[in-house]
């Protein structure tokens, strides 16, 4: 329902699903992944064909040894750890991820280094 600002509430769906519409509207192809567990630890064990986004809040993610180049698309977690490479925590470069609920990421992995940046900052 539009109220009398004229602002379309977002009621029916959770954000992400409603980030991954807005890829579709915008051409960008993403693909979702599942969290291994229900902590929200996520797992990149390959190069995916496109861009990925995680399917909820990620406490941590470790692009495997089968990764050697990705870009996932996240929110973070309230207990959010980070990011690893072949299993080993690694500390990142780029925006520092605040843990809010509120906030869209990107997470590169190029050359065994991971770069953050914040979506629409």
């Amino acid at each position: 329902m539009i109220n009398r600002d004229r602002v379309v509430n977002i009621n029916s769906i959770d954000l992400l699903t409603m980030y991954t519409r807005v890829f579709a509207i915008a051409g960008v192809t993403v693909t979702a992944i599942d969290a291994k567990d229900p902590e929200g630890n996520f797992v990149v064990d390959a190069d995916p064909a496109n861009a990925v986004i995680a399917s909820e809040p990620v406490k941590s993610l470790d692009f495997a040894a089968g990764a050697t180049a990705a870009t996932v698309y996240f929110a973070p977690t309230y207990d959010y750890e980070g990011f690893k490479v072949e299993g080993a925590a690694v500390a990142t470069t780029g925006d520092e991820v605040v843990n809010d609920h509120a906030n869209l990421y990107k997470a590169t992995l190029a050359s065994g280094a991971v770069t953050i940046e914040k979506v629409g900052a």
